[in-house]
């Protein structure tokens, strides 16, 4: 399953992404927001997160203007990998080489079709594992660390 979550700014694109989903019927759920809602986008890239990690979804997509915001709060949590794309190509090889768990999308940034193309290769790329995974696992070294400094 896939979990969804927007600021304001981010509400637009969510919503045409939330049909796309539903026309190709993927499992999705929506922590938000809703039309008219403002919203701190931590708020809400902390929800979707909190729920990969418990294990309810396996990958998020978060929205907001640039989809900068939306990364940078996701990144905060052990465990999570969200890349914010503007093009299909980072999306894959986000998935390839860094088995993203999250995508961050800005309504500011890419239109709806586009959105839709990097949602789709996102989605459909496999991690390759390989050699990435010594890379992945310095990343989870780098966690672990920041955790016993607490």
């Amino acid at each position: 399953m896939v979990v969804l979550g927007s600021d304001h700014a981010g509400y637009q694109l969510k919503e045409a992404v939330t049909k796309y989903l539903t026309d190709k019927s993927i499992d999705f759920f929506d922590v938000g927001v809703c039309k008219g809602e403002k919203e701190d986008y931590p708020r809400i890239a902390y929800e979707v997160t909190e729920m990969i990690k418990c294990k309810k979804a396996d990958k998020g997509i978060l929205f907001c203007g640039s989809g900068i915001g939306m990364a940078i709060a996701a990144n905060k949590v052990n465990g999570i990998r969200c890349a914010v794309c503007s093009e299909p190509y980072s999306a894959k090889m986000s998935r390839l080489h860094n088995d993203s768990n999250v995508l961050a999308l800005g309504n500011r940034v890419v239109g709806e079709e586009l959105a839709i193309m990097i949602i789709d290769i996102w989605l459909n790329s496999d991690y390759e594992g390989g050699r990435h995974t010594k890379r992945l696992n310095l990343i989870e070294d780098i966690e672990k660390q920041n955790i016993n400094k607490e």
